[in-house]
């Protein structure tokens, strides 16, 4: 049953990529609203947050600020960001098995398995739904910590430094966020089946957009906050 529910899935992420190849300014436009609209509330979070807490007294070292960058320092920013995206991608591949995958073998099963199978699907979703709250929240504190030292440590206002980092944040944010933002557009018509082909497309979209803005803020924003701090 688990080959046939794959199998299954696979035709429906053909079918989706096949709609989307139709219209895809509509599929991508979709994403990119609700993405840029999450990328927004986090930055607004985290100039709040750090206009909230207190600079910390051990200084932060910034790669082109205070000590020239290289390669290493663009990886570092890549790999971080990486891990953030890949829990977001994870987010698309649960649902599709908590929305899709799994009510299809649940028509297969008896009994208590049957039961396991059709309470699983809202359960999983749900615990996705936390974690990815969680993990904002978290990135929203850190990052917002993060800049009120930083602000500080440069004689910046916390708005300025939060402008300066712009060019390559507001990117990278809506890259790191389209496969969640994929997710909550098709938990909203119910579309699970659509969650894995949403996974592909959305992760070639945002690696490469990633490793640009890497690039970005290991070598072109730390010249704008120096600019700015002299």
């Amino acid at each position: 049953m688990t080959e046939m529910a794959l199998v299954q899935g696979m035709a429906e992420t053909r079918a989706a990529l096949g709609r989307w190849r139709r219209r895809p300014a509509a599929v991508l436009g979709q994403w990119l609203a609700v993405s840029l609209g999450i990328a927004v509330a986090l930055l607004v979070a985290v100039y709040v947050l750090s206009t909230l807490q207190r600079p910390d007294p051990t200084p932060l070292y910034l790669p082109g600020v205070h000590y020239p960058a290289d390669l290493g320092d663009a990886a570092k920013v890549l790999y971080r960001n990486s891990l953030v995206l890949a829990l977001h991608a994870l987010a698309c591949v649960a649902g599709f098995i908590a929305g899709s995958s799994l009510p299809q073998q649940a028509r297969h099963k008896r009994g208590l398995s049957r039961k396991v199978h059709e309470h699983a699907g809202p359960l999983a979703i749900g615990f996705v739904a936390c974690a990815t709250a969680f993990s904002l929240c978290t990135q929203a504190y850190v990052l917002g910590s993060g800049a009120s030292t930083l602000a500080y440590e440069l004689g910046l206002s916390r708005l300025t430094l939060l402008l300066s980092i712009l060019p390559h944040a507001l990117p990278e944010l809506v890259a790191l966020f389209l496969p969640l933002a994929a997710w909550l557009v098709a938990s909203r018509r119910g579309a699970w089946e659509e969650l894995l082909a949403a996974t592909f497309v959305t992760l070639a979209i945002a690696v490469p957009v990633l490793v640009a803005a890497a690039l970005v803020e290991a070598f072109a924003t730390p010249r704008l906050i120096v600019a700015l701090a002299t």
